[in-house]
Order: structure tokens, then C-alpha cells, then sequence
């Protein structure tokens, strides 16, 4: 088998020293993780990673990358190993001749992300990012994990400020810019959706030449992202439900447990079935099939494969859990939580059968002074969906006192103290919907109605 890097190339794409001759099969940045023959590189986070160097190579890593001095080796010697993991990262790009398409957008880029990475391996060896990996180490450490025959590379773009995107997208130089929708996501941060929608845009900065922008075509910023991505040379495909859009969607059908639809790409009338219940699933079906399509990709075959995938962790899984007297379903989207994707999943609650539709919902994060407003505004779409309401963070606290008496479960400051309420309150029967932003730790919650006992 051919080694993901050779020291010959570790030199020369990072500028560094390396004594010995070598060969990577993996690269980590969690000593914990580090497998045999992985290269390690030394980041420094909440913890420096150059103390954990020793025991990522008794551990079996090849070499290590570092900036300063440690015990052990072999060792990748770097002026600063954030700088030698982004060098190594379009290295990793330059040499693939892999077809690339980044995923950008305010909600549903991962699993927008998952639903190519499941399609595309149908047609060729597919690498993607793990989990979110869409920022200044994510981006780079997944094109230095790319392997040298990939067919299709499936990449994430996020961002929390202003000007982040546009160097990742250089780096990345996809084929295919895809921008699932424009939000409220970070607007604490950017300010506006306004500059929300051109720091998306900026995707568009790293397409290759004759690249395709997939884009959003019912957003109201639909015309300003199309216009930048003509300027930049790039092909647009809209999807959505406007009639103008050339990946459109005509009708879904929505239940329990999957979903269904009927869409045309560019006049061809095609079939969509995913194993996950909401139309926010479907919607980023549909900008999968334009972008693997735009990839050169058969379409009714992308969508064919979409029938068996399901969510991850975190992001809408089924699991069942064993409670006092039978079962009850949590829908566990604990990894994360903004407005659009908090609406998306109390529908998709709305929809389960039970004996009870309880949400359990942690803040929002990064919304700024428009915070307290989006919290409050969740009443409408909470009142119609769910039958007990749990809560927790200063924010929900505003949700929480605006919902009528008879959907009032409990607020608390944290997830760890509402954790055994809510797992003192689900019964047999109930369907369970937990939901936040990931810094609001969510899954504490799932955690613990998890720990008596649960299966797929």
C-alpha cells in the first residue's frame, strides 16, 4: 500500500527538517487518537500538543511535528505547526487530482456534507472531513489525510468572523462551491444577515477555474450570491422550490421516518428518497444531487444511494431508549443549535407519533443582541410541535417563561442540572427531541437518558 506521505514530501511541503527515512500513513492532532504510523503535529489549543509528543510515538506514531524542542523522535521539525499542518494541507491539494466540492452555508452544511460523502462512494473512493472540520486546522488536516487515489473530495467551510472563508476556500480550490442557506448563524459576530451572505459568498474566492456555485435559489441573497460567483467565472446552479431554479423541488412528503420527494435538475423529472423525516433534509438532498451532478456524477444514480442514509449523532439519530415500562425515541440533534435548524427540528418532532413530543432545548449561541428575540421567537413553532418544554441557559429562559403552564417541564442554568429532570420525566411512549448549540453541552442530556440502557 502506498504511505499517505513520504519524508522526502513531509520536507518539502513544510519547509522542515526530518531525520530518518519515514513513511506516514495518517495524520492526528489527539495524542489519543494517534494509530501506528500516523505523523502527530503539535498543536496548541487549551493544551500545548507538544506535551503529549512522547506519548503519541509510544503509541505508535511514525513521526511528530513540532516547533520546539521534546524528548523522542523521529521528529518533523517546523518554524510553527499550525503553519506547517495548513502547508502540508495544500500539499495534500496540490498533488490530488481527486473532483473537489466545499460545502458552506448557515445551517445543514454537515450533513449537507454527509449526504455527498454517502452518494460519492458509490462512484469512486470518497474522503471527507470528520465531523465538522471546517475551520483554520479542520480544512487543512483533512486535505493532509486526503489519500492519493481519492475520487471524490467532500469539503467544509465554516466560520464565526468576518474574513475566515476566503483563505480556506483558496486553500481548498474546489470544483464545486455549494452554500446551503444564508441565516442567522454568528450574526452576534458579523452583524447582519447582509454580512452574513457576503462572507458565505466569499466560497466563491477558491473555485477552480470553470468551477460550478451551487446556490440557495428561494434566498432573498440569491442574486447577490449569483452575481459573485458569474464574476468569478463559475457556473450556477440554483436549487430550491423557485421555479427558476435548475435543481428544483416539486413536492415532498415528509413522515416519521423518512422522506420523499419529487425534483427536476435542469428539466429532468427525478425521484429523491432519504431514510431521515424533514423537509430541511430534503432541501439539502436536493443541493447534493445538483453538486454531485456538477461533480459529473450520474444523477439518478446520487439519488438512488440517498435512500439509505441516515443522520449521525448528533444531527437528527434515532436511537431508542429503554425506560421504565417500554420505550421511548430520542431524536438527538445535541450538536448543534441556530434558529432555521432549531425550527427544522421542533417540524420534524411535530411529525413523530407518541405518547408525548417532549423538546428539551439549550441556547443558541453567537446571536449577539438579537439573542433574547430569536429565543422568544421559537414560541409559535414550539407551541405547535411539543407537549413538555425543558429549557436551559439564560437565554431559553425568556422561551421559557413566555410558554404556557400546561408545557412547562423546567428551566435550569445548565445541561448537567437538567439532565436527571428530564430523564425523571420521560415515559414509555414519549418521543424526545434534544437540541443546542454545542457550548450549550446538549448531549449531557443525551448522555443521560442514554445510560440505562439504549440501541439503535
Amino acid at each position: 500500500m502506498n504511505p499517505l506521505w513520504t519524508a522526502g514530501e513531509l520536507r518539502a511541503a513544510t519547509g522542515g527538517t526530518l531525520d530518518g527515512d519515514v513513511l506516514v500513513g495518517g495524520v492526528a492532532i489527539d495524542s489519543r487518537a494517534v494509530g501506528p504510523g500516523d505523523l502527530f503535529v503539535a498543536l496548541r489549543d487549551a493544551r500545548d500538543g507538544h506535551d503529549f509528543v512522547p506519548s503519541a510515538l509510544a503509541q505508535g506514531a511514525a513521526a511528530a511535528m513540532v516547533d520546539r524542542d521534546v524528548a523522542g523522535g523521529p521528529l518533523l521539525r517546523v518554524a510553527d505547526t499550525l503553519a506547517g499542518l495548513a502547508a502540508l494541507g495544500a500539499a495534500g491539494r496540490a498533488r490530488s487530482t481527486a473532483r473537489i466540492v466545499a460545502v458552506t452555508g448557515s445551517v445543514g452544511k454537515t450533513t449537507t456534507k454527509d449526504m455527498l460523502r454517502h452518494g460519492l462512494a458509490h462512484f469512486g473512493e470518497t474522503h471527507a472531513a470528520v465531523a465538522s472540520y471546517n475551520n483554520h486546522w479542520g480544512l487543512p488536516l483533512t486535505l493532509a489525510r486526503m489519500p492519493r487515489g481519492t475520487a471524490f473530495g467532500v469539503l467544509e467551510i465554516g466560520m464565526n468572523h468576518r474574513g475566515e472563508i476566503a483563505p480556506l476556500a483558496r486553500l481548498a480550490r474546489p470544483h464545486v462551491a455549494l452554500i446551503t442557506q444564508v441565516g442567522a448563524a454568528h450574526i452576534g459576530h458579523l452583524g447582519s444577515l447582509e454580512d452574513i451572505a457576503a462572507e458565505k459568498a466569499d466560497i466563491l474566492e477558491g473555485l477552480s477555474a470553470g468551477g460550478t456555485a451551487v446556490l440557495p435559489r428561494d434566498s432573498e441573497f440569491f442574486p447577490m450570491l449569483a452575481q459573485r460567483a458569474r464574476a468569478a467565472g463559475a457556473a450556477v446552479i440554483g436549487f430550491g422550490e423557485d421555479a427558476a431554479a435548475e435543481a428544483r423541488l416539486l413536492s415532498a412528503d415528509c413522515g416519521p421516518l423518512s422522506s420523499t420527494a419529487e425534483v427536476t435538475l435542469n428539466g429532468t423529472r427525478l425521484a429523491l428518497s432519504i431514510g431521515a423525516p424533514g423537509r430541511h433534509l430534503v432541501v439539502n438532498a436536493l443541493a447534493g444531487l445538483a453538486a454531485a451532478a456538477a461533480l459529473g456524477v450520474d444523477p439518478a444514480g446520487f439519488a438512488r444511494a440517498l435512500a439509505s442514509f441516515r443522520p449521525g449523532a448528533g444531527r437528527g439519530a434515532r436511537v431508542t431508549l429503554q425506560v421504565p415500562g417500554g420505550e421511548a425515541l430520542l431524536l438527538d440533534e445535541s450538536y448543534n443549535g441556530q434558529p432555521p435548524a432549531m425550527r427544522a427540528a421542533l417540524a420534524v418532532l411535530g411529525t413523530q407519533p407518541g405518547a408525548r413530543r417532549i423538546a428539551v432545548l439549550g441556547d443558541m449561541r453567537e446571536l449577539g443582541d438579537f439573542g433574547p428575540a430569536l429565543h422568544e421567537g421559537l414560541l409559535p413553532d414550539v407551541s405547535r410541535s411539543a407537549d413538555l418544554v425543558f429549557c436551559c441557559g439564560p437565554l431559553m429562559r425568556g422561551l421559557y417563561d413566555a410558554l404556557p403552564a400546561t408545557l412547562r417541564g423546567a428551566h435550569t442554568h445548565t445541561s448537567e442540572a437538567l439532565a436527571p429532570l428530564v430523564r425523571a420525566a420521560v415515559r414509555a411512549g414519549d418521543v424526545v427531541l434534544v437540541k443546542g448549540s454545542l457550548g450549550t453541552r446538549m448531549a449531557a442530556v443525551v448522555g443521560a437518558l442514554k445510560f440505562e440502557g439504549a440501541h439503535p
